[in-house]
């Protein structure tokens, strides 16, 4: 499965969406240099693909890659079909997914928009196996295998 990154979105703050910037740093065991969601725990960095974003667009709603509070917008791969412990080379880094989708315990604004929000069902969750710069148009591609070699450890 091959994709490309549209998007590469920060924040300060959790709870707020996030912001498309030219360029992200990714750090091991910490995620996205300057972003509120990085450390170390296993959502150091969160993925939603276009093709979501775009499912919200035709139910009338105006939200763009970052709305969602996602780190990194792909287009091309399925993201909610991936098992967890699958690694992802996006440019030259590595991630391991970790979580697919997530608890949404307060209704954030695009609910309330449109009824529903596609995150805490396609969303997906990664830690940082290698670090490196990613931005834009940068490929992405799972592993010939699709699985990492061990189990999914959590810092």
């Amino acid at each position: 499965m091959q994709g490309i990154i549209e998007a590469v979105c920060v924040s300060s703050n959790k709870g707020e969406r996030k912001t498309p910037v030219p360029r992200v740093t990714l750090l091991p065991n910490h995620g996205i240099a300057g972003d509120a969601h990085a450390g170390a725990w296993h959502r150091q960095v969160s993925l939603l693909a276009l093709e979501s974003i775009e499912k919200m667009q035709r139910l009338g709603l105006a939200v763009d890659a970052g709305d969602f509070a996602e780190n990194i917008t792909t287009k091309g791969v399925d993201l909610v079909s991936l098992p967890l412990g699958t690694r992802l080379h996006l440019g030259e880094t590595i991630l391991e997914v970790t979580q697919i989708g997530k608890e949404c315990h307060n209704r954030c604004a695009i609910y309330y928009q449109a009824g529903d929000c596609v995150m805490p069902k396609e969303g997906i969750f990664a830690r940082v196996l290698r670090g490196g710069e990613v931005k834009p148009g940068d490929a992405v591609a799972v592993e010939a295998d699709g699985r990492s070699r061990g189990r999914v450890d959590f810092p």
